[in-house]
């Protein structure tokens, strides 16, 4: 037998405005993992939009590569707040 694909949900919540990760289920294809999405992770009609990514789709970062993968903003330094001088007809920020 063959193992149905794992599939990543991500729920949009009624007040919320963008989706977020609620977990993973195997389903046979997308379609059959947004119903089963729909039935596992909004019981009480919290979900206004569903999304399902194949597991396998999705790249990511490692945590042991934050290091490597952050450091180099470090030396733009155009990039930090203490780069630019605020006139003073600006006041407080």
């Amino acid at each position: 037998t063959k193992e149905w694909p794992l599939f990543e949900v991500f729920i949009r919540g009624q007040h919320g405005l963008s989706h977020r990760h609620v977990g993973s289920l195997h389903a046979a294809n997308a379609e059959m993992a947004i119903k089963s999405a729909r039935d596992v992770y909004t019981r009480r009609n919290e979900g206004v939009s569903i999304w399902v990514v194949l597991a396998s789709d999705i790249a990511a970062s490692s945590p042991e590569e934050k290091g490597s993968l952050y450091e180099p903003a470090n030396d733009k330094v155009y990039r930090h707040p203490t780069f630019f001088d605020i006139p003073d007809e600006v006041g407080a920020m």
